[in-house]
């Protein structure tokens, strides 16, 4: 007979706050050690275990019970992980701390690191030598030198497009990539994202950038505490500045051309329907990395997060065909299987006894109250969900509130890290 789940649920936050203690104090080369992308037929037999020990075992981690629905079959990724978004538990996970190769889900800590820096008005023009240095075959949203854009429209490069000529640009702006990779670890390691190692800002491949599902799944979650970070990475579609070109009178004319994010759960596409519940976040693919994803959902009030990494199986879109499965059993066994492990919050947090506060998002570039919507911006997210609270689509913006700040350590004592309301669903253009 399993124990009853309050006394189950304080035993795991005993031993997770016992290891969150270990891990604030172990030795670097114990929390986080030496990189690799080297991949292997298996994974490691000895991994991190922040968050929870068997989230360092090798394998499948669930609580399988009476009434706790059967994990999906056909899941081919060699790493994923199912998380509550606010409670921070890991529901099931599969080789969590695998350290694999990140691809642009990488752009999520690059996000989560650059969002604060600047207000999205300020204005940057372009010259040659913010654009070098981008690897061949990238993904680009089509920066031109001797334009001008805003901040506000390179970010919308950066989560729509997964443009590498957008985050060579901020990094540009930010010190070079040099600077802007060094903070990223930084944050990394702030975050306790200990498996990840950055060596390039927009996560193509290089020797030695790791992450895994359960870092990935940790930089989310603190990205979706930020205002700017939760309407971006919800953008359906939005206008992106053009090349200055003449009129026929000789005026100087800029157009615009319209851009569509490429995280297909969002979007969808002829083999994936949009997932109902979608908001976020990040979706990559590398010749190394292979096709990786982190997606954030939510339904009759449950916000889950799925990160899914290389799945094996070589069809269209199997990243999302597998992230949705696996969302779909974490909104069925949410609140039935007993959590195998626990994210763990970031060190100055933790260090600051999570002691309660309020306030708005540490992450809201510049103090802005403007939502990323603007300029034509169209922050939405899923078709309609029968039976869930209502309308269409969610996408995680602030409405006010009580907020959790990372800035603050405003982590409760619970670990229970609430998201901030959910917009009203709204349709998809």
């Amino acid at each position: 007979m399993p124990a009853p789940k309050n006394t189950v649920r304080r035993s795991l936050l005993a031993a997770s706050a016992a290891l969150v203690s270990a891990a604030l104090t172990a030795p670097a080369a114990v929390a986080a050690p030496s990189p690799t992308t080297s991949p292997s037929a298996a994974p490691p037999a000895k991994m991190s275990t922040i968050g929870g020990a068997r989230l360092g075992q090798p394998g499948t981690q669930v609580n399988l019970a009476t009434g706790v629905p059967v994990l999906p079959k056909g899941i081919s990724a060699r790493s994923w992980i199912v998380a509550d978004a606010e409670s921070g538990e890991v529901l099931a996970a599969h080789n969590a701390h695998w350290r694999l190769a990140p691809a642009s889900t990488l752009k999520m800590l690059f996000a989560d690191t650059l969002l604060p820096k600047w207000p999205k008005t300020e204005k940057h023009k372009v010259v040659p030598s913010d654009l070098a240095g981008i690897g061949s075959g990238s993904s680009m949203v089509g920066i031109k030198e001797d334009e001008t854009y805003t901040v506000h429209d390179l970010w919308l490069g950066v989560f729509l497009r997964s443009g590498n000529d957008a985050v060579h640009v901020l990094s540009a702006m930010n010190g070079g990539v040099e600077n802007t990779v060094r903070e990223m670890n930084e944050h990394a390691e702030e975050l306790q994202a200990l498996d990840t190692h950055a060596v390039s800002p927009d996560g193509y491949d290089a020797e030695g950038q790791v992450s895994s599902a359960y870092d990935l799944t940790l930089i989310a979650r603190s990205g979706m505490q930020k205002k700017d970070f939760r309407e971006y990475a919800s953008t359906v579609r939005a206008k992106f500045p053009g090349e200055t070109k003449k009129s026929k009178k000789g005026k100087k004319v800029r157009e615009t051309f319209e851009i569509q994010n490429t995280n297909r759960l969002l979007t969808g596409d002829t083999d994936v329907p949009v997932y109902q519940g979608i908001a976020g976040v990040k979706n990559g693919n590398t010749t190394n990395a292979g096709a990786t994803f982190t997606g954030v959902a939510e339904r009759d009030g449950k916000v889950l997060l799925v990160t899914v990494m290389n799945p094996e199986k070589n069809e269209s879109n199997e990243v999302y065909k597998e992230t949705a499965k696996l969302f779909d059993w974490g909104f069925k066994a949410a609140g039935k299987v007993e959590p195998v492990g626990e994210l763990v919050p970031p060190k100055g947090a933790a260090q600051a006894g999570g002691q309660a506060g309020a306030g708005a998002s540490a992450g809201e570039a510049g103090g802005s109250s403007q939502g990323a919507a603007g300029g034509g911006a169209k922050p939405v997210a899923s078709a309609p969900f029968q039976g869930g609270s209502s309308g269409i689509g969610v996408a995680l913006a602030i409405t006010g509130g009580v907020l959790a700040l990372l800035a603050a350590g405003a982590f409760l004592v619970n670990r229970r890290w609430p998201l901030p309301d959910l917009v009203r669903r709204r349709s998809r253009p």
